[in-house]
């Protein structure tokens, strides 16, 4: 790749490298320059640009993002488009992620120019959530490099994968000694029970009896009679050597010991066994806490269906130091740490979406065109289903005209609805509404019109995909062979004044005032620019009722 540069006159055709604000008009880094561009940039006085030229042997850096991440995307992991030289992976269900270091650290060793970050191995991820990203840094990287990644990413089977959770049946066995209250059982099971519904796993027996070796081990068998597929046994008293009366109970009731300890803290006495075919975890006391301990660790590794031995357990001291406890002999640290929670996960930016649904239809002659029947739903209930099926949440529906048909017809979808008795003052009233009951730890919104039932989860996913306010892109907007439409997605930095519009006008305004923090993001179809105002937009659009099955998400 070349890059440098260059005399206006010779940069038709290349990539610019630096954004460049001229007069009212902004044009974005990676653009590729026009000869309209040309002469925009040389009536403003500029007589040379610094540019990139890709050459023979080099793969574009959105080409390169999409190859290598759809190589990379495994089981239950989604590949989004590539924008700007990035292609970010999401989880398609719950459970966990699974990856090779080896081969991840291979792919990133090939050449500079590709990058594959993800969460760290084995995270809980949730569906839609990020799991990674690739990045291709410059504007194009060499064919051989991203040749050479995509082998590292797809030999063996994709890179990535997540490990769904599946529920399992679970059992608990508690040991008394005289003086250990009830209520600290009691509790015990309350926790438990809570961490297993976590997993989508249920506790169907709870047993307890006295902690000593021949009384656990007929409990014990009494519990695997009950046909669960876990069974986890608190002792009364820890597990201090493979001798002791927990590992002694399940050698008694037929079993073998796996594994015990783990370098995990706190949950270091952790034990591992087997009983007909059946695994038997014998649990440290930092179970009975809700904070995330090794067994959590361990658990959601059974649940996902995934191996979990002695060297499995033995491989977890990387970030198994979880908490700081100044209270024990050898201190870690002089201050008491804080109370430990699970971290916060990131999935990406967090984007909500208003949808408008407050207007008369005054062009429809009459009807609310938002309940006119659209492939069997009113148009606003299958607007807002193709918005449920993207990454935006909320999704918040402003209702204004006829506010309680609308609301009815929204019926139990997951959507959140607030009114505006003010709709008849313009589209400014539903504007506010609708940013005054956004979240305040949003980062973004989309501004989506209850008209326009072609536009899918994919699309807006796409434009989520583009956003990203420290690298310049807080505005989104669509595009289809160079020509604007909706939803636009606006960072929050846009609310205040997006707040104080007045009248029957929208924002459109805000995207030339900030064109510098513009992006456009060009789709493969149509239905970013099909709104639905007349009666006869309303019957071409059942004319296109296929169509609109096949956008479906």
């Amino acid at each position: 790749m070349k890059f440098g540069e260059v005399p206006v006159a010779e940069a038709e055709g290349a990539i610019l490298a630096h954004s460049l604000k001229l007069g009212t008009t902004a044009l974005k880094k990676a653009r590729v320059l026009s000869r309209t561009d040309i002469e925009l940039i040389a009536a403003s006085g500029l007589s040379r640009i610094v540019v990139a030229r890709l050459e023979a042997g080099d793969v574009g850096e959105d080409e390169a993002a999409r190859r290598v991440a759809t190589a990379a995307a495994g089981p239950e992991i989604e590949a989004a488009g590539p924008f700007t030289g990035r292609a970010n992976l999401f989880a398609k269900t719950r459970g966990l992620l699974v990856f090779d270091r080896e081969r991840l650290d291979r792919l990133n060793l090939v050449d500079e120019t590709v990058t594959l970050g993800t969460l760290p191995p084995f995270a809980t991820v949730e569906p839609k959530q990020m799991v990674a990203t690739v990045k291709i840094i410059p504007f194009a990287a060499p064919e051989a490099a991203v040749a050479h990644c995509i082998e590292a990413a797809a030999s063996d089977g994709p890179l990535l994968r997540v490990a769904p959770f599946v529920p399992r049946s679970v059992g608990l066995v508690q040991t008394r000694l005289p003086g250990l209250k009830e209520s600290i059982l009691d509790k015990t099971r309350q926790v438990t029970e809570g961490r297993l519904a976590a997993l989508g796993c249920r506790l169907v027996f709870e047993e307890r009896c006295g902690h000593a070796t021949g009384e656990l081990a007929s409990t014990i068998r009494d519990a695997l009679g009950q046909g669960i597929d876990i069974l986890l046994i608190h002792g009364a008293s820890a597990i201090l050597d493979r001798r002791d009366v927990i590992p002694a109970a399940i050698i008694a009731a037929g079993g073998s010991i796996d594994h015990f300890g783990m370098p995990v803290d706190p949950g270091n006495l952790l034990l591992l066994g087997h009983v007909a075919e059946r695994v038997v975890l014998g649990l440290p006391g930092c179970a009975r806490s809700p904070k995330v301990n090794g067994f959590d660790w361990v658990l959601e590794r059974l649940v996902a269906g995934l191996p979990v031995g002695s060297a499995e357990i033995m491989r977890m001291g990387c970030g198994g130091l979880l908490a700081e406890i100044p209270s024990r002999p050898l201190p870690r640290a002089e201050a008491k740490p804080a109370e430990q929670r699970p971290a916060a996960k990131p999935a990406g930016p967090r984007i909500g979406a208003l949808l408008l649904a407050a207007g008369q239809s005054r062009r429809m002659g009459g009807p609310n065109k938002l309940l006119a029947e659209v492939d069997g739903a009113p148009m606003v209930a299958y607007v807002a289903r193709r918005l449920l099926a993207s990454r935006a949440r909320p999704i918040i529906a402003v209702l204004g005209n006829q506010a309680d048909a609308v609301d009815a017809a929204l019926g139990k979808l997951p959507v959140e609805r607030v009114r505006n008795p003010e709709f008849a003052g313009g589209l400014s009233t539903s504007l506010k509404r609708g940013i005054a009951a956004l979240p305040p730890d949003l980062e973004g919104a989309l501004i989506c019109l209850g008209d326009m039932p072609l536009i899918s989860g994919r699309h807006i996913d796409r434009l989520i995909a583009a956003f990203n306010p420290l690298e310049g892109r807080a505005i989104i907007v669509p595009t289809r062979r160079g020509k604007r439409g909706n939803p636009v997605l606006w960072s929050k930095r846009f609310f205040p004044e997006m707040a104080e519009l007045a009248g029957d006008v929208g924002a459109k305004h805000l995207i030339g005032e900030h064109a510098e923090l513009v992006a456009e993001v060009e789709m493969e179809d149509d239905a970013i620019l099909v709104d639905i105002d007349t009666p006869e937009a309303l019957a071409a659009l059942r004319e296109r009722k296929k169509p609109i099955v096949e956008a479906a998400c």
